[in-house]
C-alpha cells in the first residue's frame, strides 16, 4: 500500500519493469499472484496432454519430450507465482530436497538431450518417467516437511 501511495504521488524515482516485479512476488497483489499461478498451472497441463497425444505420431517422440518438459517447466513456474521465485529456489535447494531437486532439474535437460540431439527414444521417455517420479518425489517431500513443521 505505502508503495501505490509513493507511486501515485510521484515520490518513486525507481521504475519497476516486470521482470523486476515478478521477481518481488510480495510487490504482486495476492490476486496477481493467483491468476498466474493458475495460467502457468494450466498451460503445464495443456502442454502435457498436447505432448502425450503427440507421442503416438510418428516421430512424435521429440515433440512429445518438449511439451512434456516445458509442462513440468510451467508447472514449476506457477508454484514461483504463489511464493516468490527466490523463495521457492531456496525451498527447493534445502537439504531435505536438494537430492529430488538436482534429479528433476537433470532429468529436464536429459529429456531434451536424449530426444534432441541422442535421438534415442526410449532414453526420453526413462527420463520423462523419471522427471515425474522426482517430481512427485519432491511433492511428497514438501508435504512431509510442512506437516513435521
Amino acid at each position: 500500500m505505502e508503495k501505490l501511495r509513493r507511486v501515485l504521488s510521484g515520490q518513486d524515482d525507481e521504475e519497476q519493469g516486470l521482470t523486476s516485479q515478478v521477481l518481488d512476488a510480495s510487490s504482486l497483489s495476492f490476486n496477481t499472484r493467483l491468476k498466474w499461478f493458475a495460467i502457468c498451472f494450466v498451460c503445464g497441463i495443456c502442454f502435457s496432454i498436447m505432448g502425450t497425444a503427440l507421442l503416438w505420431v510418428p516421430g512424435g517422440i521429440k515433440l512429445f519430450a518438449v511439451f512434456y518438459t516445458l509442462g513440468n517447466l510451467a508447472a514449476l513456474a506457477s508454484t514461483c507465482f504463489l511464493m516468490g521465485p527466490m523463495k521457492q529456489l531456496k525451498k527447493m535447494f534445502e537439504t531435505t530436497r536438494l537430492l529430488a531437486t538436482v534429479i528433476m532439474l537433470l532429468c529436464l535437460v536429459f529429456t531434451l538431450c536424449a530426444a534432441l540431439w541422442w535421438h534415442k527414444k526410449g532414453l526420453a521417455l526413462l527420463f520423462c518417467i523419471l522427471q515425474f517420479l522426482s517430481m512427485t518425489w519432491d511433492a511428497v517431500i514438501k508435504c512431509c516437511s510442512s506437516l513435521l513443521s
